[in-house]
């Protein structure tokens, strides 16, 4: 039995929940510690009166920024990739892009990581067009991404904004939005070291 003066951590296992235990057991201490995983306390515990409203505004390039997504194939893309977003019980709002790059919006919930769900639609999107042959030689897209937090109130300007990227892009170019976008959101960048794989 331990005794109070002990410093414990004790995590009472239910159904819902998967506790990985190790143990640590001299003769004169017996504490238990254990270690939850982070994605299995958001994805099983619901807390009461918790509301959440978490938008972000997600871009990436093709790698190189190389014209390779055609018109005649980019709808089947963008559908493939909300396919993606929706078996990850994430929400797209919309998706537009041109050639060399893509935006999406999307509502995602607390138990989200960001960076593994952008992982997952790049990885598996890439995957796909390769599969289908649609360019000559390797599709890849760029290392990294852009993803910009958004209020309630911002969600119908930058739709529209997503859903006239071809004729915002008659004017300025991938590189010049995008840097546009790091200093609106006063995010500390290298000109040098943008697009560094290319």
């Amino acid at each position: 039995m331990l005794r109070h003066e002990q410093k414990t951590f004790i995590i009472k296992k239910t159904k819902n929940i998967t506790a990985t235990a190790w143990q640590y057991i001299n003769r004169k201490k017996s504490n238990i510690a254990f270690q939850l995983q982070r994605s299995d306390i958001f994805k099983h515990i619901k807390v009461a009166n918790t509301y959440t409203q978490l938008y972000f505004h997600i871009v990436f390039a093709v790698k190189g920024r190389q014209n390779h997504i055609a018109t005649k194939w980019k709808d089947e893309l963008y559908k493939y990739i909300s396919g993606i977003i929706a078996n990850k019980d994430q929400k797209l709002f919309i998706i537009n892009g041109i050639p060399n790059h893509i935006h999406l919006l999307i509502g995602t919930k607390p138990n989200c990581n960001l960076s593994d769900l952008v992982r997952d639609i790049k990885a598996n999107s890439s995957k796909w067009i390769n599969e289908k042959r649609f360019i000559k030689g390797k599709f890849e897209w760029q290392t990294g991404f852009g993803a910009f937090t958004l209020g309630q109130s911002q969600i119908p300007k930058i739709v529209n904004y997503i859903k006239n990227q071809e004729e915002h892009h008659k004017v300025q170019t991938f590189k010049e939005e995008y840097i546009d976008f790091l200093k609106a959101c006063e995010i500390d960048f290298k000109n040098e070291y943008i697009f560094t794989d290319e």
